[in-house]
């Protein structure tokens, strides 16, 4: 065991041994995050029975984690190709790079999981731009990995703009171009939207949708 040990804590195995640990993370947040999303999104939308159900659940679960670990040690091989490449130095477009190829060979193939994960991202990339507050969100001490940089939240008053063209833009965008929404929100729309002006007795105007 203190063989082991002392492999694992060997510096030179370092760069190697994060990328198993990243597609182990990856793997793992993306069923956290993915099988309760699927699990809401088959009670309120799923069709068909249980078990037609709970694959659909499985597959996108599935899709989800294993992108994201494959996207995770991709990124870090790439990286570690460049450094290699450069002396052992990373330079500033090394990050760039690298998620551009794994994001192209991950992702570049066009799913329903695959789409929500890059509006996700883009969403944030999109964001990140608005000017930034005053403090970070949290002042916690640094965490495992050592980083002390700490997300600094959006200054209210361009959020409030922000908020506002985007609530204006999606539901001008339901309502005249729905077809260009992604289909999950689509779907969520349509329930909060158009289901809620349609019921015959009070049963389905306060217990159930339809």
């Amino acid at each position: 065991m203190s063989s082991i040990t002392h492999w694992l804590s060997d510096p030179r195995m370092h760069d190697y041994l994060a990328i198993v640990k990243g597609a182990r993370n990856g793997f793992v947040y993306g069923v956290k995050v993915r099988f309760p999303h699927a699990l809401i999104m088959a009670i309120l939308f799923g069709r068909g029975d249980w078990k037609s159900r709970l694959l659909v659940i499985y597959k996108a679960t599935k899709q989800h984690a294993f992108n994201l670990a494959k996207f995770v040690s991709l990124y870090k091989i790439l990286l570690l190709l460049q450094r290699k490449a450069n002396g052992g130095k990373q330079r500033g477009a090394d990050t760039f790079v690298a998620g551009l190829l794994g994001g192209y060979v991950v992702f570049g193939d066009r799913s329903a999981v695959n789409e929500q994960i890059v509006l996700y991202v883009v969403s944030r990339v999109i964001a990140s731009f608005m000017p930034r507050a005053g403090s970070p969100y949290s002042k916690a001490p640094a965490g495992a990995s050592g980083s002390v940089v700490r997300p600094i939240p959006p200054d209210p008053r361009y959020f409030s703009v922000f908020a506002a063209l985007s609530w204006g833009a999606v539901m001008w965008l339901f309502q005249h171009r729905g077809e260009a929404i992604q289909p999950g929100m689509f779907n969520s729309m349509t329930y909060l939207y158009r289901d809620s002006e349609v019921w015959t007795d009070l049963r389905t105007l306060l217990w159930h949708n339809t």
